[in-house]
Order: structure tokens, then C-alpha cells, then sequence
């Protein structure tokens, strides 16, 4: 199987599963479906896809170049193949992290929590610029040695088994929660504006990093969806830049602090 087949193959899948959610969303008459803001996802999934060949080769560019300083020759086989993606990880969870606590990456990040609802097509709600600033965070892997490639395909594996963790078609599943893997029910608190909820869950696939770093939370509340300063947009270009042109103006903010402001503000008024 070539790679062009293997990513039909996986589209394949990805289109199927959109297609079953909206069946079960129109079936149980569950409003986690809106036409103009999933209309807007796909200009940005349009969007990145247009731009996927210069940012993956960007990507292959820029560990290429680190792999040159590598400190150590790590062999691949089975082994390190597990621990390359323990790395890409951990990696992912710190950048993931860093981009909602450090306020000019959250305005890239912003882009993905803006929308109101959760489901499938939230998943590719992916900022344009990010793809070519989150390689810097595995450089470390790349210089101990980590291939590049295998690095690559375990970053993208993560992303495609995050696809399916936006949806509200799957309940919490039980003893599971909380214990290797992320789940649906995880990824909705980290989607949520709930203030217990703001800045939890940061983990792709494994959510063993979020309970060694205290950053677990479990689903104990309904989930109120995007941020909290409410509706953004649906221009897939406003979504992408308009954050990043308040961050230069000086007008942005991260969650806690609009949480931190407004109760400041309900403060002075009591």
C-alpha cells in the first residue's frame, strides 16, 4: 500500500465517522451541529490543506537541519519506536499547554477552542500559522537522536486519533477515564469555558502526562463550549489572524485573565 492509498484510506474513515455523527446528531436531535460556524471549519480545514505540502515540508526541513547536531544515534526498532512516541507526547503536551498559557501562542490556539459547538469538523478547526510553529517544540528529540521521520508519523498519528475525541456521540467510558488514553469526555472538558475547566486535559492520545503535571480533570459539569469571551466568528480569515492582530495591539488576553477581570469587575460592583 503506497502512501497516496494510505491516506485515502484514513480520509475514508474520517468522512465516515463525520457522516455517522450527523446521522446520530439528527437521530437523537442533539444541536451539536451549526451550518455557518461548520461551514467556517472547513475554510480552515480547506485552508491548511492548500498549505499542508509547504508546512509538512517545513516540518522535515527544519528536523532535517537539527538532525545534523544530534548528540546520540538512536536505532529504530520497536523499542525506540515506543519512546519516540512518548516523546512526541510529551512534546505535544507542553506545547499544547504552553499555547494556553503563554498569551501570543494562545492566539494561535484560540482558533480551535473559538467554536460553539463539538463534533467532528471542530477537530480540523486548526490555525494556518501553528503548523509551521509547533515543530520548534520537539527539536529536543530531534538533537538526542529520535528520527525526524518517525517523529513526523507519530506526531501525525496523535492527530488522527485526536479527530475522533471531538463528540458528544460517546459517553464516558467508565473505569477507562483518566487512567492511559484520552477520551471523548476528557477532550470536552478541555473544550470547555467552565472556569474548572480552563487550561485541563492537554494530552493527545496518552492523558498520563495531565495526571503527572496535576492537569487532569474529569467531566463533572455540562460543558458550555468555546471561550469566555463568547462568540468569535465564522470567517475562517478573522478566526486565523483578527487574535494575533489584537495581540499587537495590545487588547488580548488569555482565559484567566478574562475570568480574573470579570470578577474583579462583579468585585467593585458588590
Amino acid at each position: 500500500m503506497n502512501t497516496n492509498n494510505i491516506q485515502y484510506y484514513f480520509a475514508g474513515i474520517v468522512l465516515v465517522a463525520l457522516v455517522i455523527e450527523i446521522i446520530w446528531s439528527k437521530t437523537k436531535n442533539k444541536s451539536v451541529y451549526n451550518l455557518k460556524e461548520s461551514l467556517g471549519n472547513l475554510g480552515i480545514f480547506i485552508g491548511n490543506n492548500i498549505m499542508k505540502p509547504i508546512s509538512l515540508g517545513w516540518k522535515y526541513l527544519v528536523f532535517g537541519w537539527v538532525a545534523e547536531y544530534h548528540f546520540f544515534s538512536i536505532p529504530t526498532n520497536a523499542f525506540t519506536i515506543i519512546l519516540a512516541f512518548l516523546a512526541a507526547e510529551l512534546g505535544f503536551y507542553w506545547y499544547h499547554r504552553l499555547s494556553h498559557e503563554t498569551p501570543l501562542l494562545w492566539t494561535l490556539h484560540h482558533t480551535h477552542h473559538s467554536g460553539m459547538h463539538m463534533n467532528l469538523s471542530t477537530a480540523v478547526r486548526l490555525n494556518w500559522i501553528g503548523a509551521f510553529v509547533s515543530p520548534i517544540i520537539y527539536i529536543p528529540f530531534v538533537l538526542l537522536g529520535f528520527s525526524p521521520e518517525i517523529l513526523i508519523i507519530c506526531i501525525t498519528s496523535g492527530l488522527f486519533f485526536q479527530y475522533f475525541l471531538h463528540t458528544e456521540a460517546v459517553k464516558k467510558l467508565g473505569f477507562f477515564e483518566g487512567l492511559f488514553f484520552n477520551t471523548p469526555s476528557a477532550h470536552r472538558v478541555h473544550h470547555g469555558s467552565n472556569e474548572k475547566y480552563i487550561d485541563k486535559n492537554y494530552g493527545g492520545t496518552l492523558i498520563i502526562f495531565d495526571r503527572l503535571f496535576g492537569t487532569y480533570q474529569k467531566e463533572t459539569e455540562k460543558v458550555k463550549y468555546g471561550v469566555t469571551t463568547g462568540f468569535y466568528s465564522n470567517n475562517p480569515f478573522k478566526l486565523n489572524f483578527l487574535p494575533l492582530v489584537e495581540y499587537f495591539k495590545g487588547n488580548w488576553k488569555r482565559e484567566k485573565q478574562h475570568i480574573k477581570e470579570n470578577e474583579n469587575t462583579l468585585d467593585l460592583k458588590n
